[in-house]
């Protein structure tokens, strides 16, 4: 409304009162809006509107009064640097200065008392002379500038539009020197006058005053020139607030430190160090120069902690992963009697995950959650869903669960989120299907970005392939395949459906790939178990100016492993600090253990970890038990049981890997003691659970269920396989069952495992010469592996099967694995 009233050109007393009726209402407005503070904002456009109404409006006694309260009006708003619009605001033509002259003169005459205000108290002598009058604009008016205003050299300058000139001037780079050109008279102007006060040069010379340099430092912020805005911050004897705010903001955008300490040394200098509203900017500040230390010293130094200051401190030191920190300022804020409002317990939510998942975190974040259910807060959309992502992160899936029904208006964000909580803590079928609810139910909710990759995440989990083909169109419908992440998750799920070659060709379709784009690629090939083509695409990547990221490493070493390359994997190991200064991680050293591990050099293994030069971490030591497993070593395997047990004492995983080790080397006695652990400690086996796609479908199956999809017919089926196998020499691997029971007992168990299961459902339920794809949550024992491989040659099918470790083609009875997996 502002800008637009600025604009006009008043002609006449009627357009001149109703201008000054607009322009109050304006003020009244924004005065009762902004609480008394929008005067800081922009202190100019109360000035600009005078010239407009002085400039373009005859004299008139009844317009002095509108004047006179509207002076008033803002004198008590602001101090007297709201007049102080500086020399920057009016085009300094000579021609013009004389008009200005006789105008002001004239006005004074007419106006009297009203017009004395403006000139003697509210330093509007600026007008009549200027150290800046000889400052042209834009070059003579008629310079190169793009930006500036399009004035034709001789073309007439309406008093009405001169600070739209000044706003053109401040847009170019350098101060004008040049001499003015001619500026014509405009037509609508009064006829000059001649009055005392005009001829008396006793009255100019009284009323010389220093014009305001606040605009041109914020102009010069706004165009990123922070260095010259300091410069003249020196010069500038009552900078305000809303100068040091752009100061400050440009500093953070800059990326500089040192100006940074300059504008905070010059805002204590000018007392503000005590004012809120910049304290909360000065931490802000710090947070994104990653100079944390300076945001809590400003923080301890100011009196009027607001809740505003609290929660950007807050902030800041959530964002730099201070987790301790963080509660204790909480504990702080809660013991002064600050009560905490939707941000803060955003904030402190995050600081929860913020830091390692550590377990007083979780017991912070459930003390959060109280809160917010104590103060009403659980409506708040926004914190529920912090809430919900805090416990995902630390795999509380049944308590994010809750949370999500809670939520009582539900949108985008927190279905995406709960999508990605289930997708990425073993519940991709979850995750499927509350997407199918949220497309169904939620008619309002349109998924974006974030909703696909999680979702496509849980189709190459489950290696849903026509679920996955069905959200790529939808995404194409959407445009999102412009996105990057988006793209890198369809990759991955092409390369873990079975489709590797469509993974690649969407690779090939990405026109600026990022390192996660190249990671997605290798893993799949990794996976795939071309640890070759991996090892190329590593080079390639490399080749084209992108550097690895330790990720790339973890993908690259594991497609080694998978493919049996040695060599080739301690070469790359190796290079990581040489070439590319990257120091191994626990997660490096145990891709390594496991490269040396399945190839039955348990003692390089060994060496390996005595060797590190950082303590052994469970997924090491758990890579060692993993290969001691596929090659029965029994000294070994104790060494490292005994170390997981004390690193991950409530992990049944690793209980059963030691008595499947103990019961392929005949040691039942010591199997019966792990298993007694087992039950004195209150763990379960996790159980085996395979997924097959049929016809747009998910089924799940499991070896202990007796109430799966056509159990009856499965079982005739394999009972029929079994009996073939055997007539060509076919023999249980029994080794695998833990139990001392009968070999017909454990034959029967053996065949009741769900990726045979998932296999025979297959069989009976899709056409001839389509391909079986099956996903496992464990790896693939000995007896499952034999007979898929029979399987696929004795009906003739390609079985596609992906366990926890990588991707098995079973075609013709042979399996890309080469029985080495």
């Amino acid at each position: 409304m502002i800008c637009n009233l600025l604009s006009i050109e008043v002609r006449s007393v009627e357009e001149a009162r109703k201008a000054i009726d607009v322009g109050v209402d304006a003020i009244n407005v924004q005065w009762r809006v902004a609480g008394g503070h929008v005067i800081g904002q922009d202190p100019t456009f109360l000035v600009r509107l005078l010239l407009v109404i002085s400039l373009y409006s005859e004299p008139d006694w009844e317009l002095s009064g509108y004047l006179r309260d509207l002076i008033r009006k803002t004198r008590t708003l602001s101090d007297n640097s709201i007049w102080d619009w500086s020399c920057s605001s009016i085009s300094r033509k000579e021609n013009l200065k004389a008009i200005l002259d006789e105008k002001v003169a004239a006005l004074q005459v007419y106006w009297g008392e009203c017009m004395e205000e403006l000139v003697l108290e509210a330093h509007f002598s600026f007008l009549v002379k200027s150290r800046f009058s000889s400052y042209n604009v834009c070059n003579q008016l008629g310079g190169n500038c793009p930006q500036c205003l399009p004035q034709q050299k001789g073309a007439y300058v309406g008093y009405g539009s001169c600070y739209h000139l000044v706003n053109a001037w401040l847009r170019c780079s350098d101060w004008p020197r040049d001499t003015p050109q001619t500026v014509q008279q405009h037509p609508f102007l009064p006829k000059q006058f001649h009055h005392p006060i005009h001829a008396s040069s006793h009255h100019h010379n009284s009323l010389t005053f220093r014009p305001s340099t606040n605009h041109l430092i914020q102009s010069l912020c706004k165009k990123g020139r922070l260095k010259q805005a300091i410069e003249a911050l020196s010069d500038e004897p009552n900078p305000t607030q809303r100068t040091y705010e752009l100061l400050i903001l440009c500093c953070a955008q800059q990326n500089s430190l040192s100006h940074a300490l300059t504008v905070h040394r010059h805002l204590v200098n000018e007392g503000f160090d005590q004012d809120p509203f910049l304290a909360t900017k000065l931490i802000n500040m710090y947070e994104e120069l990653d100079s944390v230390d300076y945001a809590q010293q400003v923080f301890d130094k100011i009196t009027d902690r607001t809740i505003y200051v609290w929660n950007a401190l807050l902030r800041a030191l959530t964002l730099a992963g201070r987790s301790k920190e963080v509660f204790n300022r909480y504990r702080e804020m809660n013991w002064v009697g600050i009560r905490s409002d939707r941000f803060t317990y955003t904030y402190v939510l995050k600081a929860c995950v913020a830091s390692e998942a550590l377990g007083w975190l979780l017991k912070r974040g459930k003390e959060i959650h109280a809160q917010i259910l104590r103060h009403g807060y659980e409506t708040h959309v926004h914190n529920m869903t912090t809430l919900l992502d805090m416990y995902a992160r630390f795999g509380c899936v049944s308590y994010a669960s809750c949370v999500f029904n809670q939520i009582p208006v539900k949108n985008v964000v927190s279905w995406s989120a709960m999508t990605a909580c289930y997708a990425k803590n073993g519940k991709a079928f979850e995750a499927l299907e509350l997407f199918r609810e949220m497309m169904v139910e939620a008619h309002d909710v349109v998924p974006n970005s974030v909703t696909m990759v999680s979702v496509l995440q849980a189709c190459a989990a489950l290696a849903a392939l026509e679920q996955g083909k069905l959200i790529h169109a939808y995404v194409l419908r959407k445009g999102l395949d412009s996105i990057l992440p988006v793209m890198n998750a369809l990759v991955t799920m092409y390369a873990r459906c079975g489709k590797l070659e469509l993974g690649k060709r969407v690779f090939d379709r990405i026109n600026k790939r990022d390192v996660v784009s190249w990671n997605s690629l290798i893993s799949s090939y990794g996976i795939h178990g071309l640890g070759t083509k991996a090892i190329q695409t590593f080079k390639d990547m490399i080749s084209q100016g992108i550097p690895p990221s330790p990720i790339s490493f973890v993908s690259i070493l594991g497609a080694c492993s998978h493919a049996g390359l040695i060599e080739e994997g301690k070469s790359l190991f190796q290079s990581m600090i040489k070439l590319h200064g990257i120091y191994p991680s626990v997660e490096h050293y145990a891709c390594m253990v496991d490269i040396l591990g399945r190839a039955n050099r348990l003692d390089e293994a060994a060496k390996v970890i005595e060797d590190m030069r950082i303590e052994p971490g469970k997924d090491v030591w758990g890579s060692l038990l993993g290969a001691c497993r596929i090659h029965c070593n029994v000294e070994l395997a104790e060494r490292a049981s005994k170390r997981l047990f004390e690193l991950e004492p409530t992990n049944a995983g690793n209980y059963v890997l030691l008595a499947d080790i103990y019961a392929e080397a005949k040691m039942w006695d010591e199997v019966k003691r792990v298993q007694k652990l087992l039950e004195d400690r209150g763990l379960q086996k996790v159980s085996g659970r395979s997924w097959i796609e049929i016809r747009r479908k998910i089924y799940s199956f499991t070896s202990v269920e007796e109430f799966s999809p056509q159990i009856e017919q499965v079982h005739a089926l394999l009972q029929e396989i079994s009996m073939e196998m055997k007539k060509n020499g076919y023999v249980p691997a029994t080794e695998v069952v833990l139990y001392d029971i009968g070999e017909e007992e454990k034959e029967q168990i053996v065949l009741g495992h769900s990726e045979k299961l998932a296999v025979a459902f297959g069989l009976i339920n899709s056409s001839r010469g389509e391909t079986i794809r099956i996903t496992k949550n464990l790896r693939l024992c000995k007896d499952c592996h034999s007979v898929t491989k029979f399987v696929s040659k004795f009906a003739n099918r390609e079985i596609l099967v992906r366990d926890v470790n990588r991707f098995h083609h079973f075609r013709d009875g042979v399996c890309s694995c080469g029985d080495y997996w």
